[in-house]
């Protein structure tokens, strides 16, 4: 788990507008470890955690386009039912407001059978110590085996 920096770019919602953005950031081989985009009548919000904030920082001001810089905290999740609800609600418990969140899966997930949960709260140490916190539920203990004696 791991504080990292998102880029919000403010783009105008016509065709062709995205492609342009994510194309000149392939052209710089910049990677996005986790995306999202919304739409807002006449203007999209593009949320990206780029693998080089400064390259990409870089590349939208070469295309005149405005961004902020926010701190994201990316947590591992498991890809199981329920997974994302129990770490909304482990921060919820702890009065920790999610602003946003998105998911990202694939070759940037942490290890197999994890996704990526990008999440804005109001205190990114905060949630990043509830989140890595046992849970507090016992593990279910496997019985002991002993070994089979033979004569």
């Amino acid at each position: 788990m791991q504080v990292s920096k998102q880029l919000s770019v403010t783009l105008v919602n016509k065709p062709g507008r995205l492609a342009s953005v994510l194309s000149a950031l392939s052209k710089e081989k910049i990677h996005c470890t986790a995306l999202s985009v919304m739409n807002a009548g006449d203007r999209g919000t593009l949320r990206l955690v780029p693998d080089d904030v400064d390259a990409a920082t870089e590349v939208l001001e070469r295309q005149n386009v405005r961004f902020e810089i926010t701190d994201v905290l990316l947590a591992p999740v498991p890809m199981q039912n329920g997974a994302l609800s129990k770490a909304c609600e482990r921060l919820a418990a702890e009065h920790l407001n999610i602003d946003y969140a998105y998911c990202a899966v694939g070759s940037h997930a942490p290890a197999k059978g994890k996704g990526l949960m990008v999440i804005k709260v109001n205190d990114l140490a905060k949630a990043q110590r509830v989140l890595t916190e046992n849970t507090g539920v016992a593990r279910r203990k496997l019985p002991v085996r002993r070994p089979v004696h033979s004569r």
